[in-house]
Formats: C-alpha cells, sequence, structure tokens
C-alpha cells in the first residue's frame, strides 16, 4: 500500500538517509517543520538547560505561557473565551462605607416613622374628657406644673365576675378613692395626698351638664362629696377655693384600668413594712419584698379598715404604690420590649380620663415627675392635718398656706404632712 501523496512515488523522494539509503545526510521533515519559540537548546553535555522564569506574572519570558495564570486560558485579549466573548472578570471589593451610610439611613427612617405613628396611635387613644375652661373663679398660675390626679371607684367596663373578684362591689355611680397633687418643678418634684375625708367648703359653681351657676352656702362636706356631686370640675374648683392652689391638669383612672396597667407590665415590686388583711379590699398581705398583680395592687391601695390611721395610711400606701409603678413603667425592659411597650401603653391610655389640654408629653412629664419621686428626687406628704370634726380630718390652715406659697414660687418644701 502506497502511503505517499497521490502522483508521489519513492523514486520522486530524492535520496534517503539511514538504512537501505545511499544518502549521506538524514531526510527532511515529511509533514512541517518545527517552529522552535524559545531560544535554541543548549549542545548536548553543557549542563542542566535553563527554566523559563515569570515576569510580573505574566508568564514565561520569551517562552510559551498557557494562559492560566492571566485568565486568558484561550489566548485572547482582556480574558477572552473562543470566540471573542467576555470571560469573567476580577470580583469588586464590597465597599463598606456606602453600605454602612445606607443601613444607618433606613434605621434612622424605620426609628422616625415609628415614632411618629406611636405618637398619633398614642394620642388618639387619650380621653379628653374634662374642660377645665368651665372651672370658674380660679386662682392665678404659679411656676411650676400641678396635676391634680383621681382614682375613682368607676366600674366601667367591668363584669359582675369582675366586680367580685377585684371586691369592688356594684355600686352605682362614681365616687374617688384617691386624690393627688403632683407638683412638677425646677426644685424637686412634690407629690401631696388630699384624704378623701379632708373637711371642705364647697364654694359657687358652674354646672358640668347644666351651665348653671350654684351660689356657695357655706356648707361642710367631705372632699370626696364634690366628685360625687359634679364630678371633675367641681372636685378641681373645691380644691382651688379651699387651697388657694391653681390645677393645671387633671388626670383620672377607674379601678379596671388601674389594674390592667399593672398586669400589662408583669406586676410591680413593692416593699410592705408590715402585713394586713381587709375583707372589705380582699387584701391579704405578709411583710416583705414581693411583686402585686392587677388584683392585689388595686387591694393594697384601697386597704384603709385594717389600719388605725384609716384614710392617712391608706394615701401613703397610695403614694408609695403609684411611684412604684411609674418606677416600673419607666424601666428598660418595659419601654424597649414592644410586647411590653404596646400594652401596657394602651392599658393606660384606655383607660386614663384628662382633661381637653393633656399633650402626650404632659402626661410623660406626669409620669418622670412620679418616678422621681419614688427614686428620692422629689418630697412626698399628706395635706397637714390639725384635727377632726364629725369624723372629718380638718386642715391645717397655717401649714397649707405655707405649703401652697412654695409650690407657688417653686420653691424647696419645708412642710411635713401627717
Amino acid at each position: 500500500m502506497n502511503d505517499w501523496p497521490e502522483g508521489w512515488s519513492d523514486d520522486d523522494r530524492g535520496p534517503r538517509y539511514g538504512r537501505g539509503s545511499s544518502g549521506a545526510q538524514p531526510e527532511g521533515a515529511r509533514v512541517m517543520r518545527q517552529v522552535r519559540r524559545g531560544p535554541a537548546a543548549p549542545p548536548q553535555g553543557a549542563g542542566v538547560p535553563q527554566q523559563p522564569s515569570y515576569v510580573d506574572g505574566g508568564g514565561y519570558d520569551g517562552g510559551y505561557d498557557s494562559g492560566y495564570n492571566t485568565g486568558q486560558v484561550y489566548g485572547g485579549p482582556g480574558g477572552r473565551g473562543p470566540g471573542g466573548a467576555p470571560g469573567p472578570g476580577p470580583r469588586r471589593a464590597p465597599n463598606w462605607r456606602r453600605r454602612i451610610k445606607w443601613t444607618a439611613i433606613t434605621l434612622a427612617t424605620v426609628i422616625v416613622v415609628t415614632s411618629v405613628g406611636t405618637y398619633f396611635w398614642a394620642d388618639s387613644k387619650l380621653r379628653r374628657e374634662v374642660d377645665l375652661s368651665t372651672v370658674i373663679d380660679r386662682p392665678q398660675s404659679g411656676s411650676g406644673t400641678n396635676y391634680l390626679i383621681v382614682g375613682s371607684d368607676s366600674r366601667e367596663g367591668m363584669t359582675k365576675a369582675d366586680e367580685k373578684k377585684l371586691h369592688t362591689g356594684a355600686a352605682e355611680g362614681k365616687r374617688t378613692d384617691s386624690m393627688m397633687i403632683l407638683h412638677v418643678g425646677d426644685n424637686g418634684d412634690t407629690l401631696v395626698s388630699l384624704p378623701r375625708d379632708s373637711n371642705v367648703e364647697i364654694p359657687s359653681y358652674k354646672g358640668s351638664t347644666s351651665g348653671k351657676v350654684y351660689p356657695a352656702t357655706g356648707r361642710q362636706e367631705k372632699l370626696n362629696a364634690a366628685y360625687a356631686e359634679d364630678g371633675p370640675t367641681l372636685l378641681v374648683r373645691t380644691i382651688e377655693y379651699n387651697t388657694g392652689l391653681h390645677i393645671d391638669h387633671y388626670v383620672e383612672i377607674g379601678f379596671q384600668g388601674f389594674a390592667n396597667i399593672v398586669d400589662a407590665v408583669g406586676g410591680v415590686q413593692i416593699n410592705i413594712d408590715k402585713g394586713f388583711k381587709d375583707k372589705w379590699s380582699g387584701a391579704d398581705f405578709k411583710a416583705g419584698e414581693q411583686t402585686l398583680n392587677g388584683q392585689q395592687a388595686l387591694a393594697f391601695v384601697r386597704t384603709r379598715h385594717a389600719f388605725a390611721a384609716s384614710d392617712l395610711q391608706r394615701t401613703k400606701n397610695q403614694q408609695k404604690f403609684l411611684a412604684a409603678l411609674a418606677h416600673e413603667v419607666a424601666t428598660p425592659s418595659t419601654v424597649l420590649n414592644p410586647f411590653t411597650f404596646y400594652p401596657t401603653m394602651g392599658a393606660g391610655l384606655d383607660s386614663l380620663i384628662v382633661d381637653k389640654d393633656m399633650s402626650l408629653w404632659d402626661l410623660a412629664s406626669m409620669f418622670w415627675a412620679m418616678k422621681g419621686v419614688n427614686g428620692g428626687d422629689g418630697t412626698s406628704l399628706n395635706m397637714p392635718i390639725s384635727g377632726s370634726v364629725g369624723g372629718n380630718l380638718v386642715w391645717d390652715k397655717a401649714k397649707v398656706k405655707t405649703l401652697v406659697d412654695e409650690l407657688n414660687n417653686d420653691q424647696k418644701i419645708t412642710v411635713t404632712g401627717n
């Protein structure tokens, strides 16, 4: 079989070298000549051949480069693949400054939107039902801000089971179980309890519903009778008339709302100096540090039959507990935890009745002041008492005047109460 190209023969191949050849020189390459890219190989026996070197990571210097070390596997410029298609380029390093900037902007936006939304949600829930502008013959405002805080025996929203559980009974209408004046000023905050059995004069007043002005008759009544007669506005009018202290804001909470707030924060820790029981309020406490739930807290602040000082001791317990409650509401574990913060806010705002000029900032200022009183940054006392008449507690007029002057002038309190 002839393996040479068509038209060729052995005779056309010229002289041959090797076995059977008459040629003295070797024949040339049969198909193609070899192309040598590198320098000529050194003579045999001249030592180890020179090894290829890399120049700036660009492959062999003057020799063959596979392209693996430059990404040009197929030999195309710029890392191009077959047919000139672009290959994968180098990965860009992340721009951390840009990422941090946009993360901060996003977080700030979320905080602002959440805060604004929470403010309008909370503001819409405030029950602004008391119009202090209808109160007549008011004393002049002094320095600082005075809040009248009222705990009523309202059963609003309570079922028969609730009334039995909380030992509230089912009395019709509303009365005041507690009354306090909280003065917020630059020289410390002051909390003054007004015993509900305080003997006061009912002044002339304008009816909250009828708008009719009722003249003064000089009649003496217990302080809580003013609220029972014509509600918050007559109570404010009576306190202002008998003290000379201007009331700036009004805050009221009922039985159910009080218990709900305490339960929403998970209970309130308080130290009870001496254990006591009271079948009327359902109180049954041992001495020592303990956490009270809503039902227990209501019993604690309502008890008076278990004490020799009756209403005076009850007002002290009320001050102590409300300050502890304000402290609990303002703790980071409540404020920073949305699963606690929103239920607490909802429970409180749903149950509070305030005056029409009350803002959320005013309400927050009141709670922070209550927290400050509990922390020792303020003063708490009962209205000074000089004696009693017909079972009613008579205020010490001289001490009351001094106390009111100090509050009006936002001075340090020097008066002590019972």
